[in-house]
């Protein structure tokens, strides 16, 4: 975060032709909020100091004993040790930071935000139904957007309360009496239309995490750039929103927006707002159960569901040296994808349908990008991707040792193991049968993606988050809905419903009587 932060401060002050100190004032004016702690970390900036410099002399960053110099830049010579007054207005600033919980009147509040995190439930939750009317700390971005928070049976995706003559209990808009022949609209509209919701179970990629590039970009940056940072770490880095299986918003991160959710609703008005993105960052088949305690589904009250099993890396990907070590291995993927088929089965409404998505072979990410330069390296061409891993390899937080690094064995050892993993997923959807749902399987369709780009004119490393270089990107996702939707129409027809007639009529009343 330290290199990050300094890297950014000195680019912006070559790129405006400033002092250090004009382009610290620059950036905190573009930075909503205050954030006293950057203005102590960056009083000593020399210009003649890189980032890794002046880290490791305010202590933010450290060598452990042992250990190698950790460093994005070229390795300093010498590193000069700025005053102790910097390094402990720094330290007392992060500490200040850290410590904000402990007054009182705050203590409660954000046991309360710590508690919706760790357990992917939304902070703001009136009536306990696990759907909320805020956007962030898990809430509608993330499922359907609850339209009375006061009443915990009206929520997305239940079967309509007496066909919804009196008010909209299952939140998808429709509701009242046709005055002219005295039907329920929603009986009318939606009986026997094959209602169901879209769930994905899955990881960050699942959910969708993505740094804006101009957070870091200094020939782009200005205040608008960083105008969506509250949201964005409300929501975990995370952009569900938009995401490939559950996005709903037009993308404001590049791209565009195509999901499962809009094209099932498109397919079926009656299912609007039927969503629910039960993802993690670091979600893997290991820790899944445990998040699939905040499904929202009543086998008895609710419509059936699609659910998308997609943990497509992080059973591979760790950080660890010894990274092999600590990968899942094919008897311990089948005892967790099986236990969390079998709870599925106690909470998903009959006729609900699972495909479980295989694997993603992870050497696209070195192929296509290691010697491209990283938006932080853009401005002097001195930082690539591969910089960047062995970077974040030496500090030990890469998010894939495995597949971000030069070692092509690895690289190959890594991909061997996610594909007997993906087997370990294709035979159980051959092999294994539950009550209240049937099972398929598909590969991780990133091959498809890529030669679909390319054929629309697009490069491979597109399809890459750039700052992170490691998830899939905005354009990536929006892709991989196209051909994930083309093959359950091929292959899965019945899973999509069947198309709702009256569509068109539903938006004709909905647009004549203001929304409902």
């Amino acid at each position: 975060g330290c290199v990050l932060v300094v890297s950014v401060i000195e680019q912006l002050a070559q790129w405006h032709n400033s002092t250090v100190k004009a382009a610290m004032e620059r950036l905190c004016s573009y930075i909503p909020g205050k954030y006293p702690v950057i203005r102590h970390m960056l009083s000593c900036i020399d210009r003649e100091m890189n980032a890794d410099v002046v880290c490791h002399s305010l202590k933010l960053c450290k060598q452990d004993p042992g250990q190698p110099l950790c460093h994005l830049y070229s390795p300093p010579k010498v590193i000069k040790h700025s005053p102790g007054l910097f390094y402990a207005l720094a330290y007392k600033s992060f500490m200040g930071f850290s410590s904000v919980c402990a007054f009182p009147l705050l203590a409660n509040l954000c046991e309360k935000i710590k508690y919706a995190l760790r357990n992917n439930l939304p902070f703001e939750d009136l009536d306990g139904d696990k759907f909320s009317t805020f956007p962030t700390l898990r809430g509608y971005h993330w499922r359907g957007r609850d339209c009375d928070d006061r009443n915990n049976t009206v929520y997305p995706g239940r079967r309509p309360d007496n066909w919804d003559e009196e008010r909209d209990s299952n939140c998808n808009g429709i509701w009242g009496v046709d005055p002219k022949d005295g039907i329920p609209y929603e009986k009318k509209f939606c009986k026997g239309a094959d209602s169901q919701g879209v769930v994905l179970l899955g990881d960050s990629a699942g959910a969708h995490f993505h740094i804006p590039p101009e957070w870091m970009t200094v020939s782009q940056m200005s205040a608008k750039s960083f105008a969506n940072l509250p949201m964005a770490f409300t929501n975990e880095l995370d952009w569900p929103q938009f995401s490939e299986i559950t996005g709903f918003l037009n993308s404001t991160i590049g791209g565009w927006t195509d999901s499962l959710y809009l094209r099932l609703r498109s397919r079926n008005r009656c299912n609007h707002r039927d969503l629910q993105n039960i993802s993690k960052n670091g979600g893997s088949s290991g820790n899944l159960p445990h998040l699939l305690k905040s499904l929202a589904r009543n086998q008895l009250l609710d419509n059936p569901a699609i659910v998308i099993y997609a943990t497509i890396g992080n059973d591979v990907c760790n950080g660890n040296n010894d990274t092999l070590a600590y990968m899942t291995t094919p008897k311990e993927m089948l005892s967790n994808v099986m236990q969390a088929l079998r709870y599925l089965d106690t909470r998903l409404p009959n006729g609900s349908h699972v495909i479980l998505t295989g694997l993603v072979d992870g050497r696209f990410l070195w192929d296509n990008l290691h010697d491209r330069y990283h938006p932080l390296g853009q401005l002097n061409r001195d930082i690539t991707y591969s910089q960047l891993y062995s970077f974040l390899d030496c500090l030990q937080v890469s998010p894939c040792m495995g597949w971000m690094t030069p070692n092509e064995t690895l690289r190959n050892l890594t991909s061997e193991r996610a594909l007997q993993l993906s087997n370990v997923l294709k035979e159980i959807a051959r092999s294994e049968k539950f009550a209240n749902f049937d099972i398929f399987y598909m590969d991780f369709p990133l091959r498809q993606t890529a030669e679909k780009w390319h054929r629309m004119g697009g490069e491979p490393w597109q399809l890459i988050e750039p700052v992170d270089g490691f998830h899939p990107s905005q354009i990536a996702a929006a892709l991989g809905t196209s051909i994930t939707w083309q093959k359950a129409l091929q292959e899965w027809p019945q899973v999509l419903g069947k198309e709702n007639p009256f569509n068109d009529e539903i938006e004709a009343i909905f647009k004549d009587q203001g929304g409902h």
